[in-house]
């Protein structure tokens, strides 16, 4: 099962990078001016209209849930991206200098999903995608509370570990969908 999961999971790694590399070269990266915050609101609005368009059963605009998850899974690679970088960074900044960014944030996510993984069983092939989008939520809340306590936790995990759950949940989500084969 192991070996399938990280076939799946890269498949859906590799549809996100292509569209995050995409809006980069479309937008540059305006997402810079972005303070930590407002990333994390631009990852719960998405995660609400999922959770919205489940509990309607219905939508009003075409844009699909699979396209926001991995608006989900790039916000949260930016977030984490974002963290690493300072205001003495560049603002603009070019492809060939993100995409190893990039990659480097996601090896380090999923080898925490492998080690979650053996851990857990993949107990998450179990769960609904209803179920994981509340998760996602939960952990979007964290965040914000984290965020509002100055990054400061007394117990809990940081910023950039719910950053990383996220990605994950996200990418569970778009397995279970079927956006993946292995």
């Amino acid at each position: 099962m192991e070996e399938q999961t990280v076939g799946e999971y890269k498949q859906v790694i590799k549809a996100c990078k292509d569209i995050f590399l995409k809006k980069t070269q479309d937008y540059g990266t305006a997402w810079r001016v972005l303070r930590l915050p407002s990333i994390t609101d631009q990852i719960f609005i998405k995660a609400q209209r999922i959770r919205s368009i489940q509990e309607k059963g219905a939508q009003k605009v075409d844009d699909d849930i699979s396209g926001e998850f991995i608006g989900i899974i790039n916000y949260c690679v930016i977030a984490l991206i974002q963290m690493n970088l300072t205001d003495a960074d560049a603002m603009e900044m070019a492809v060939g200098d993100l995409e190893p960014l990039y990659d480097k944030h996601v090896n380090e996510t999923m080898e925490l999903l492998m080690n979650k993984n053996h851990d857990y069983g993949e107990a998450w092939r179990d769960m609904r995608v209803a179920s994981i989008t509340d998760i996602v939520l939960m952990k979007l809340l964290r965040v914000k509370q984290i965020e509002d306590n100055e990054g400061k936790t007394i117990i809990s995990e940081g910023i950039d570990a719910n950053y990383m759950d996220m990605i994950n949940y996200a990418v569970f989500c778009m397995i279970l969908m079927g956006l993946a084969k292995s």
